[in-house]
């Protein structure tokens, strides 16, 4: 395939993936040093070491997610990250929180900063919806199962912070009490949870 052709087939799949990594676009017969060549001309812009997109992308107050999520294959953002994505804190954290599977390696991100969360396999999958984040598929914990690890990681993030997901959440109706307490029961602290969603009820 001639070279020109090549940079074009590897602009075409940058858009439609958003942004990729070098092996993304491997899967198609370009090698790597393509990217380089188009990040050399102004082409492309790297925000994070191994990660590509087009240089006229817009970027959104999310970018950090879709970067983290492209790094971290099968993570799942939580936690504060999830709280500020469905706009129902006041933090605003600096750090991505995501969540991998018990066990997993943790994949070196170099210079992002990103807090990561040991999810068992069941609270991994359950209750997480996918997103699309400046053409990137996110996968991001809903706003119940938010609220519920909150509660289970509350020593990590302050008890303080999980009552204000929790009573934000129902103050927006963007979790019922009934869904709520089935996240609290995979993660096993409806009991924990269960005096504060008796007072929001």
């Amino acid at each position: 395939m001639p070279t020109n052709t090549k940079i074009e087939k590897a602009l075409k799949l940058i858009r439609e993936m958003g942004m990729v990594r070098p092996r993304d676009l491997a899967a198609h017969g370009i090698p790597p040093e393509y990217l380089r060549r188009l990040h050399a001309r102004g082409l492309l812009d790297q925000p994070a070491r191994g990660l590509y997109r087009a240089a006229d992308t817009e970027t959104t107050a999310n970018s950090s997610l879709a970067e983290v999520a492209k790094r971290v294959p099968g993570g799942v953002i939580c936690l504060l990250s999830a709280l500020r994505f469905h706009e129902f804190t006041t933090q605003s954290p600096a750090d991505v929180w995501i969540g991998i599977r018990s066990g997993a390696r943790v994949p070196a991100l170099g210079r992002q900063f990103v807090r990561v969360i040991r999810y068992s396999k069941e609270s991994l999958v359950v209750g997480c919806d996918t997103r699309q984040i400046e053409g990137v598929s996110v996968s991001v914990t809903n706003p119940g199962k938010t609220v519920a690890d909150c509660f289970k990681y509350r020593n990590k993030i302050g008890l303080d912070v999980a009552i204000e997901a929790l009573r934000e959440c129902r103050r927006l109706r963007l979790a019922t009490p009934s869904q709520i307490a089935d996240y609290a029961k995979v993660n096993r602290v409806f009991n924990v949870m269960r005096p504060y969603l008796e007072v929001l009820a």
